[in-house]
């Protein structure tokens, strides 16, 4: 619990918590931290079965704040992995998404999709995101759950220590307000062949953006598409290995693919990762050789894999930093939403 703040705010201040519960032994469930932060994990004041029956159990009623420390019902540490790791899907709205949830249904459409007109798609898709407007948690359009523990975390620590002030690095360098990432997902070979274009869009608005790209089977790869992209300042990437949406369907194909996804990111000397469609377990993560990987939502209320991380800054899953994606996708807006302006992403 110590390195809590000085991960995240890299600040000297050390925290003296002590967590009452927590023991590995208790049920995990949802509760909240005063009004508006939900929590998931063990916590010694009481839990709820249900994200919506959270507001019954504030832990933040049974802390206490004394010179001598913090004194927590729950391990802080463990909830905040809890969400960043997504470990509250399964209990969320207790079972009853299970639609989304259901790997037959996702099988079969990835197995049919190419023989499916556009139109079918789409209404298949509309159909299995149907609910999402009635999922209470993560908060949509996007979650601070994680950025508001630390922070609340923080205010206890210098009300424990008598402090007013603390130093602090600002996270983005020369007082910049916040940090952009612009990533294109090169799924077909239209998007390879349009990428030139693409890049010449971004730099006229000032920008320059990673390329997650396909390495097998959709399409050709090119020493020469590969040059250009670096050529011309953007960043060169891997999007999966074929883009099936089966990559994580179990742990031993995983492995298998893992290897051979490995060997593209070091014959392309490629430092990121994004897996197709979003699809994620950061529990296998270190079987992969990347720095860093971009295929976790923070809110995913519009992603075949329901869930979210809960946060908006990067952290690490062993040694990989984790980007979390902060904006819906276009496809979701425009064809699930069926609104083409750009208001959300605003």
């Amino acid at each position: 619990m110590t390195r809590i703040l000085s991960e995240y705010y890299r600040s000297p201040l050390i925290s003296r918590a002590v967590s009452s519960g927590a023991d590995g032994k208790s049920a995990a469930g949802f509760f909240r931290f005063g009004t508006d932060i939900v929590c998931y994990g063990e916590c010694s004041s009481g839990v709820a079965a249900d994200v919506q029956a959270a507001a019954d159990f504030d832990a933040l009623k049974a802390m206490t704040v004394s010179e001598s420390g913090i004194r927590l019902p729950f391990d802080i540490s463990s909830v905040i992995e809890n969400l960043r790791r997504e470990n509250y899907v399964k209990q969320l709205n207790h079972g009853q998404d299970r639609l989304a949830h259901n790997t037959l249904i996702r099988d079969a459409y990835y197995f049919m999709r190419e023989l499916l007109p556009v139109w079918t798609r789409r209404y298949l898709q509309r159909a299995y995101f149907k609910d999402w407007q009635n999922l209470a948690f993560p908060h949509w359009p996007v979650d601070f759950t994680v950025d508001s523990l630390h922070e609340a975390f923080l205010l206890l620590t210098m009300r424990a220590q008598g402090c007013d002030k603390v130093p602090f690095i600002w996270f983005w360098p020369e007082g910049a307000s916040g940090c952009l990432i612009l990533t294109h997902d090169v799924e077909t070979a239209a998007g390879r062949d349009f990428t030139s274009s693409l890049m010449d869009i971004d730099i006229s608005h000032g920008f320059k953006a990673s390329f997650q790209v396909v390495p097998e089977e959709r399409y050709e790869i090119p020493d020469s598409f590969v040059s250009e992209i670096r050529s011309r300042g953007f960043e060169f990437n891997i999007h999966d290995l074929n883009h099936d949406g089966r990559l994580f369907k179990e742990k031993t194909g995983f492995l298998r693919h893992a290897k051979q996804i490995n060997e593209y990111a070091r014959k392309y000397n490629a430092r990121g990762f994004r897996a197709g469609a979003m699809y994620h377990n950061q529990d296998w993560y270190d079987a992969f050789e990347f720095s860093y990987d971009m295929s976790v939502p923070n809110v995913a209320h519009l992603e075949p894999q329901r869930g979210g991380c809960c946060t908006v800054m990067p952290y690490f899953v062993g040694r990989i930093l984790e980007i979390p994606l902060t904006t819906s996708q276009d496809y979701s807006i425009f064809h699930i939403l069926n609104d083409y302006s750009i208001e959300l992403w605003k």
